[in-house]
């Protein structure tokens, strides 16, 4: 079932209901974004005879008062108690009866809580959405704000996006909330909302600061303050030197028109995670040095994102990217032989997505030029190298399964990578000998 709002709209008036847009897509057509969602709430009907009208709606969401009509959701006003800790405890009752401004005070945001009657084109704004939206203020809509913690992080990545100041009552109103058993699932949207569309990821991070949000996140508190040699860092600490590479690599991606991607951008967030645990002044060289903290920082990487997520793939992924951050510049400078890039992409996986994290840390363009024409003379910008010689290779030959097979797998695996030879008859006859 496809409608358009208007129809969508008109059928609900037709049941003596208002059906109102309301949330991101009023917020962003204000200020002259396309948005893919379109959202309603919907006055004056019952939702059962919402349902009814719609034959083949998505009822999935009903107990929480909400329905779905193809690409639309339609949300009815309701009442909501709160009973406990979390986004969960709330008792939840719809009524459709609710006054507008009733409805429009549980919303986070004066910007989200801007209603449009999509068939008359008239605006309803009972918290002035319209003005901050002018001013480019983002400010709470009114005291139920506190109760979902989520929206501390809601705000993080709003600001980043859209480019909000924030204003002073929102920030007194954050530092007041705690994270209040939010679940890893609700944090990982926020956060990868924040690296995957924000603008200025930074004024994000720095609303997380002002709200004391960053206790929640200590590796990248530990940031904050830790000294960095002026003459490779004028920027300052490595919180201002992170806060510098996630703004790069978000212009870069932007402006060169590549989708961003979530394990490039969570590397380049954790990519000195290991700082703070290592730097020193070295009186010898007179300066401060972090030396190891490219080995160091896995560990602090892996315990933030195991905080944020159970995904296999990131828990496995960013890890390397954060150990290897620095070869780039490395290869490059020693002019690294075939044998190290082929084995540098083994335990990167990705050539290319080191490449942009080297690239966020401003790492030279020359030695990322390098490293990409190595790879791509080698094959390998997007990919490990893929194993020449298999198990079915040594099973065909004779060879019983078990760990001998294993063993003299890795042992080809690592004559491959040393160039030792590049075909399976090569392969074979270096395991024969």
């Amino acid at each position: 079932m496809r409608l358009s709002a208007s129809e969508t709209a008109s059928k609900i008036r037709a049941l003596g209901g208002r059906a109102l847009l309301v949330g991101g897509c009023v917020r962003d057509a204000l200020i002259g974004i396309e948005s893919k969602d379109v959202d309603f709430e919907v006055f004056g009907v019952a939702p059962e005879a919402v349902v009814a009208a719609f034959p083949g709606c998505n009822t999935v969401g009903r107990s929480f008062g909400v329905i779905k009509i193809g690409d639309i959701d339609i949300a009815f006003p309701r009442r909501e108690t709160k009973l406990g800790a979390g986004h969960k405890g709330f008792s939840i009752d719809s009524d459709p009866f609710l006054p507008i401004e009733e409805a429009a005070a549980r919303r986070d945001f004066t910007v989200n809580a801007i209603y449009q009657d999509p068939l008359t084109g008239e605006y309803i704004d009972p918290f002035g959405g319209r003005k901050d939206l002018e001013r480019g203020i983002l400010r709470q809509v009114s005291g139920h704000f506190a109760e979902d913690p989520l929206r501390v992080l809601r705000g993080m990545q709003f600001i980043a996006r859209f480019g909000f100041e924030p204003a002073p009552e929102l920030v007194a109103a954050c530092r007041q909330m705690t994270e209040e058993g939010l679940s890893k699932e609700r944090k990982f949207e926020e956060w990868s909302k924040l690296l995957m569309k924000g603008r200025r990821i930074s004024k994000g991070l720095e609303f997380l600061k002002a709200t004391g949000w960053t206790k929640y996140y200590p590796e990248l508190e530990n940031l904050i303050g830790c000294e960095q040699d002026p003459h490779w860092h004028p920027e300052g600490d490595v919180w201002n030197h992170t806060l510098e590479c996630l703004d790069r690599y978000a212009a870069w991606s932007d402006s060169h028109g590549g989708e961003r991607d979530i394990i490039t951008a969570f590397a380049v967030l954790c990519h000195d995670f290991g700082k703070p645990y290592c730097t020193k002044f070295d009186p010898e060289k007179g300066r401060i040095r972090s030396l190891g903290h490219d080995e160091i920082g896995i560990g602090y990487a892996l315990s933030f994102l195991r905080r944020l997520t159970n995904e296999e793939r990131i828990l496995r992924e960013v890890p390397p990217l954060v150990r290897e951050h620095m070869k780039p510049y490395a290869f490059a400078r020693d002019g690294a032989g075939d044998s190290a890039v082929r084995r540098l992409a083994a335990r990167v996986k990705r050539i290319d997505r080191l490449i942009e994290v080297s690239r966020a840390d401003n790492s030279t363009e020359e030695s990322l030029a390098w490293l990409a024409a190595a790879a791509k003379r080698l094959e390998i910008v997007d990919n490990a190298p893929e194993p020449i010689v298999k198990g079915r290779h040594l099973l065909a030959r004779g060879l019983k399964g078990g760990p001998e097979i294993g063993r003299l797998l890795a042992k080809a695996y690592e004559a491959q990578l040393d160039g030792v030879f590049s075909d399976l008859e090569g392969g074979l006859d270096f395991l024969g000998k």
